[in-house]
Order: C-alpha cells, then structure tokens, then sequence
C-alpha cells in the first residue's frame, strides 16, 4: 500500500529545492550507513526505545551500526527529515539490508517469530539504487 505523498505537481516550483534540501545532509548520512552496513539502528538519546532495539540485536549476536540524531531537547528539526523521508513517526528507525522495518517493537516481532533469521541468512541484497 503506498503512502500518501504530495505529488511534485502539486509543489510551487519556487520551493522545491528548499523541500528537497531541508536537512537533506541527514538523509544522505543514514543512507551511506544503510550502504556500508547490514543492519541500521537510528535512534537519539534519552528515549528508550533504541536502547531497546539495540539490546535485542546484541542479544542475538547479530552486528548493527548505530546512530543518534539528538535528544528530545535537540535536533528534532533535523530529525523530521527522516520521518518524512521513512513515513515513521518515531525511533529508532531499523533498516536491514536496505529494508526499513519499522522500530523496536518491530524488530522484537521480527526476532520472535524467526523472520529475522531468514532475512539474515539470505546474501545482502541492498543496491544503491534501492537507497535512492
């Protein structure tokens, strides 16, 4: 089911590299991690469920690379980019092989219910342009 999304159309072309620019340095980071790296958890301080997430994965043994964007106090400005660029509302944000899976209660499900082991047992599958 796609999300809704406001169509370019529908955007002034006067503002339109300034919606695509907004914090777009924060989008391009966690988009490199998500190229480097297998598994992404991004979260920020104080909330617990990052702490969570990365909990469960250690745990389990299985690698991640782990970035904090801020405080409830800090950055959430730069933090709305990439609720706007997921759709998801909270964090972290979890992305294996290039697939954004949702937060940590996501995960959690994942690992409960084996789901987790067979997306790791295939080979990396993340292109450059699936990140685009």
């Amino acid at each position: 089911m796609p999300r809704a999304v406001l169509s370019e159309a529908q955007i002034h072309p006067a503002i339109r590299e300034k919606i695509s620019s907004n914090h777009r340095d924060i989008v391009d980071e966690v988009q490199a991690a998500i190229r480097q790296h297998r598994i992404v958890v991004v979260g920020m301080g104080i909330n617990p469920f990052p702490r969570r997430a990365c909990k469960a994965l250690t745990a389990k043994g299985v690698p991640f690379h782990y970035l904090s964007y801020g405080s409830y106090l800090g950055m959430w400005r730069r933090r709305t980019a990439l609720k706007m660029w997921t759709g998801w509302p909270t964090f972290p944000m979890i992305f294996i092989d290039g697939m954004f899976i949702g937060g940590a209660t996501d995960l959690q499900k994942l690992i409960e219910g084996g789901e987790l082991d067979k997306l790791l047992s295939s080979p990396r599958a993340t292109s450059a342009a699936q990140l685009a």
